[in-house]
């Protein structure tokens, strides 16, 4: 072997022959026990950044040791290819975005393959090709024909100059985040796909996750926020129609002093027909985000309408207030407000000079004078409900409401139907036809896919779609008369939701077909945090659209969920505008793949974040030279007849034995940082016995080698075959230690005169203290201290050292 480690030319060596030998190919062998190991696919940005290769390293850890551990291992590869970031690349740079997009996905794919992935490449995925997105168009018509995908009036932020609908985290201070335009809510037709049915089941089912990071799952159970409470009616004045209102709190209801309606709201825009300054506010309300999160914290604004609403306990009259921090979208579109109990209510009453009514007051303590008092407590004020609890107010307050028609309980969901529809090209064109006689009608099945044109040129306004004459043109399937194509396109997380079955057989002439059975549910997968609410809800949710289509069997699409920590540089998250990311392709050109993969793994646990660091990269580069240099002598020693000397080593032995079983622990339970804490160790305890006892480095060096493999595959192998232990360390299974080593019969103290390191001292494990220290004071290194002198004290600390204090 040579004498030198030579990363490059042995990693490129490694990568040739397994790709010649299709190593990772993964078959469905019912004999075997199967493990479907997934990362979060990537975006074809056009470059990995190092929390690619982070997610990536730590996937294939996984994959690579269940595959030691007997494991079928499935580890696919595809690309999120679709996405409005295409498009404003495409714009900047001139090009169409397929045509960007392709080449981005050429470039990445070697920078994976690069880093030694054990990926099945046979079942590689782009999202954005008309052999994927033809059977989401394909299940589309399905749910579109069982009512779970409709069509409604949506509010959406609009921005008027690039002509498109924009997500809540593109509108920065009210503008448009590409044009600097101040964004619009506008009402457009949208489609839905019915979430909301589903919104039990999945936050029941979260309590069957329980390989999930807690928390996700509490991110997930406040993002469907289930709530009890009750909806009731207030009549208005002069007319027969009630106003409803959702509330959970129904044991504030003496204390509503006026009622807030969205500006979108029905009776809102009846009233500005009467009233010029009334329309001239709801105008102004157009302005601005839809983000529940930018209605927190937006100035309270609001008018008042001509409308007076009867309180359904009290009789009184309250007025009906135009507010901006009420959204159609949300409830019914208006709220009580109490404004001595509800935060919001209260700033807004405060703005505008409405009356505040306390009836909820603190348990103990006083309640607080500068804001509401949102806590449970004992009611006042509330007539014959004074000196209940809240609770007990509620379950009474909702029978006699219930009693009076007034209103009655109703269990509600903060979580609202998915809007699938964008405005938008660079997407899976959805398969509807519009008919003038027929209405909206699916496209049918032989005619899927309706194929997206790639060959096209932005002007960076409105979508190339709409201005297709020959894409737009067609006859209706119902009728045959003329009809026109839809040209939204679907929101990308609906390509991202299913992707995980595709990989079972993504050849299949079918949306999915029998493989799905064996491979599915998938056993790991492993992304950021960042995904807790869209991506994984919503694939969760498609995983049971799936199963009620008959597509698969499983109710969870993720068995094991693992979320890494991102990569940290100075302090702060690696971003191009922070100028402050580290080239990974730099790093494997430098130092190799191995010196990557280790240092991704030895720095931090899996789900903290990582901080970069430089000299941590040279320090894993020195660790796999160090590793290379004691095979190579190790080597050189075995051809040498007769050279070296056989020592009984029982504590060396034990302490690699040991690791070995630590490792095996931290494996299991995903500590890999810990996993190549053991194996510096080992390597130390090796190097200690180097020469002395070779066939016990011969073992170390088995172990030490297969405990590495699932972190640096290249000099693992590589080394497996050159020292001759076998053809290739991917066949070899996980180490197990021997019960026997790891049973201690001697241990090695250190000896100390006066607190400084003289020797050390083998002695049997359970040596009385007393026999320990005549062993001590007649050790060699002991004795020319003492020169017949008695020693003042001596410290013994079990099963580590021996302190002679003269």
């Amino acid at each position: 072997m040579e004498d030198f480690y030579d990363p490059h030319t042995l990693e490129r060596h490694c990568q040739e022959a397994w790709t010649r030998s299709q190593r990772y190919r993964a078959l469905e062998l019912p004999n075997r026990p199967k493990y479907y190991c997934l990362s979060m696919f990537p975006y074809p940005s056009g470059k990995l950044h190092m929390g690619h290769v982070r997610n990536y390293t730590l996937g294939d850890v996984l994959a690579r040791y269940h595959r030691m551990k007997g494991f079928n291992v499935l580890q696919p590869m595809g690309w999120d290819a679709f996405g409005l970031p295409a498009e404003n690349a495409a714009l900047k740079q001139g090009v169409a975005p397929a045509e960007w997009t392709y080449q981005n996905i050429e470039t990445m794919k070697g920078q994976l393959q690069a880093l030694g992935l054990a990926i099945d490449w046979e079942r590689e995925i782009t999202t954005c090709r008309p052999n994927y997105y033809r059977w989401e168009q394909w299940l589309f018509t399905r749910l579109f024909k069982k009512g779970l995908i409709y069509q409604k009036t949506g509010t959406v932020n609009w921005d008027p100059v690039d002509q498109t609908v924009l997500a809540n985290e593109q509108v920065i201070e009210g503008r448009g985040w590409r044009s600097g335009a101040l964004v619009e809510k506008r009402d457009i037709p949208m489609y839905y796909l019915r979430i909301t049915a589903y919104a039990e089941e999945l936050l029941q089912d979260l309590e069957r996750l329980d390989s999930w990071p807690e928390q996700v799952k509490t991110m997930q159970r406040h993002w469907i926020g289930r709530s009890e409470g009750v909806t009731l009616g207030f009549k208005l004045a002069d007319r027969a129609t009630d106003l409803k209102v959702f509330t959970t709190r129904a044991d504030t209801l003496y204390g509503v002093t006026y009622l807030a309606i969205a500006a979108e709201h029905p009776l809102a825009q009846e009233c500005a027909r009467q009233d010029p300054r009334l329309a001239a506010f709801l105008l102004e309300c157009r302005q601005g985000s839809v983000a529940e999160a930018d209605l927190a914290t937006q100035e309270k604004k609001g008018f008042p309408t001509s409308l007076q609403a009867i309180h359904p306990l009290t009789g009184h009259l309250l007025p009906i207030w135009v507010a901006n921090y009420v959204l159609m979208t949300y409830g019914e579109g208006a709220v009580m407000a109490v404004p001595a109990h509800d935060q919001r209510d209260y700033e807004f009453a405060r703005d505008h000079g409405l009356p505040s009514k306390t009836v909820i007051r603190p348990v103990t303590g006083e309640a607080p004078t500068d804001a509401a008092f949102t806590g449970e407590g004992i009611l006042c004020h509330s007539e014959d409900f004074d000196g209940r609890t809240s609770a007990d107010a509620r379950e009474k307050m909702a029978l006699v409401l219930e009693a009076l028609n007034s209103g009655g309980r109703q269990t509600k969901f903060r979580l609202r139907d998915w809007g699938v529809s964008r405005q938008r090209y660079w997407g899976c064109p959805i398969p509807l036809i519009h008919c003038p006689s027929c209405g909206t009608v699916p496209v049918p099945e032989d005619q899927l896919p309706v194929v997206l044109p790639e060959e096209v040129s932005l002007s960076g306004t409105g979508s190339p779609l709409k201005q297709d004459a020959s894409f737009r043109a067609t006859t209706c399937p119902t009728c045959g008369n003329p009809a026109e194509r839809e040209t939204d396109t679907l929101d990308t997380f609906f390509e991202s939701s299913w992707y995980y079955a595709r990989y079972a057989c993504p050849d299949a002439p079918a949306m999915l077909d029998e493989r799905v059975d064996y491979w599915l549910p998938v056993d790991q997968y492993v992304g950021g945090v960042e995904h807790a609410i869209l991506h994984l809800l919503y694939a969760r949710f498609f995983n049971k659209l799936l199963r009620d289509e008959g597509l698969i069997r499983t109710d969870e699409p993720f068995t094991r969920l693992l979320t890494q920590g991102m990569v940290l540089k100075e302090g702060s998250k690696m971003s191009k505008s922070l100028g402050n990311t580290v080239d990974p392709q730099a790093l494997i050109d430098t130092f190799g793949a191995d010196t990557a993969r280790f240092f991704i793994i030895f720095t931090s646990p899996p789900e903290q974040s990582l901080e970069w660091s430089d000299s941590g990269v040279q320090g894993a580069h020195r660790f796999l030279k160090r590793l290379w240099n004691f095979a190579a002598q190790y080597q050189a020693r075995r051809q040498v007849k007769g050279d070296g000397q056989t020592l009984e080593t029982p504590h060396v032995r034990h302490e690699v034995h040991r690791l070995l079983q630590q490792a095996t622990h931290d494996m299991e339970r995903q500590q890999f940082n810990t996993v190549t804490s053991a194996a510096m160790k080992m390597l130390n305890a090796l190097e200690k016995i180097a020469g002395v006892n070779d066939p016990l480095a011969q073992e170390g060096l088995s172990f030490l080698l297969r405990m590495l493999a699932p972190i640096t595959p290249h000099i693992s192998d590589t080394l497996w075959q050159q020292l001759g232990f076998g053809e290739s360390i991917l066949d070899e299974p996980w180490p197990t230690p021997d019960p026997q080593a790891l049973e201690r019969k001697s241990v090695e103290l250190v000896l100390q005169i006066n607190g400084k390191l003289r020797g050390t001292l083998s002695v049997p494990t359970h040596l009385a203290a007393e026999e320990i220290e005549k062993m001590a004071l007649s050790h060699p290194s002991v004795e020319k201290f003492l020169q017949g002198k008695s020693p003042r004290k001596i410290i013994l600390v079990p099963q580590r050292l021996v302190n002679i204090v003269l």
